[in-house]
């Protein structure tokens, strides 16, 4: 069995190292590695170019977005089974051996991740997921209810066959956020996820992350053509409202009252818990204060869980 690793880069110079080196240390070692470099302007280019190894392909292109890089490596891949990688994330050694047990273990399923920890400073704090402790891992998990609380799909703990893209589509390149929670449901839709709790990855939150660059509503996947499936699928159903309440808190920090209400409308409130509802009741200014009291909290490792 062999991967195809598609790691895409922009102005990663910082963190590229690092990350590929933890994919040279893999102690699973069949695999190609494909790096998008998507326009970057510091030394990315150069950082890259520093390692020698025959299963590198590089490839340089102007700056198209997160989208397009991934799917310009996904196409670009030789092998069915893709591990996709962001720069600034770091895999265990032990990753793609993990995910080769899921898929020898699950061989008629094509969408495989692994659960992650983040880091925020010095500090690093396991993901929490909607899933039972007392289950058997890895295990076949439904990605709406799987992921109430934490998505069980990220962008560096996902191996997807090829087979999937050909049915469900890629990214969506005209959304500048929210592209990888768009491609999920249309996986979930399709696809149940096979996951295991072993943390096999770190991605890093960074204060000027591309999430808090993004001022427009309309930058960021709504979720409209998914509507249409909500009322035969509950989990679906509260996956969706919970991104709403994302994005109607996310319009109301950022003074659009009209995409405000438009999001809040159409939620079920019975898929909010309490601290969600009252949030969706408070001003642009309590809500700013409250992120800030947010961010200090998740620095300590206290997860506000009404926050998405």
């Amino acid at each position: 069995m062999n991967f195809s690793v598609v790691l895409t880069v922009y102005n990663k110079g910082k963190q590229i190292e690092n990350t590929l080196k933890s994919v040279l240390k893999q102690t699973y070692q069949k695999y190609e590695i494909i790096i998008i470099n998507d326009g970057s302007t510091d030394d990315s280019e150069q950082k890259i170019k520093a390692f020698k190894d025959s299963r590198i392909r590089y490839f340089s292109q102007q700056n198209k977005g997160a989208a397009a890089a991934r799917n310009a490596g996904i196409k670009k891949a030789k092998y069915n089974y893709i591990a996709l990688l962001d720069a600034d994330d770091y895999w265990f050694p032990h990753y793609l051996e993990e995910q080769k047990k899921s898929i020898e273990k699950f061989p008629e399923e094509k969408v495989f991740s692994t659960a992650k920890q983040k880091r925020i400073g010095e500090k690093t704090f396991p993901e929490e997921y909607s899933i039972a402790e007392n289950t058997t891992f890895p295990k076949a998990v439904n990605y709406f209810e799987s992921s109430f609380q934490s998505s069980v799909l990220h962008s560096s703990t996902i191996v997807i066959h090829k087979e999937v893209f050909e049915k469900v589509g890629f990214y969506n390149p005209k959304y500048k956020s929210g592209q990888d929670t768009d491609l999920y449901v249309r996986i979930g839709l399709n696809y149940k996820v096979v996951f295991s709790n072993r943390i096999c990855v770190e991605y890093i939150i960074f204060e000027n992350s591309l999430f808090r660059s993004i001022k427009k509503l309309d930058e960021k996947a709504g979720f409209e053509e998914y509507e249409k499936y909500e009322n035969k699928n509950p989990a679906l159903k509260k996956f969706l409202d919970l991104n709403r309440f994302s994005l109607a808190i996310f319009a109301k920090t950022n003074g659009d009252q009209e995409g405000f209400k438009k999001n809040r409308n159409k939620i079920d409130f019975n898929n909010l818990n309490a601290k969600q509802r009252f949030l969706l009741k408070q001003n642009k200014a309590v809500l700013i204060s409250l992120f800030k009291v947010k961010n200090s909290f998740a620095k300590l490792g206290i997860k506000l869980s009404a926050f998405k």
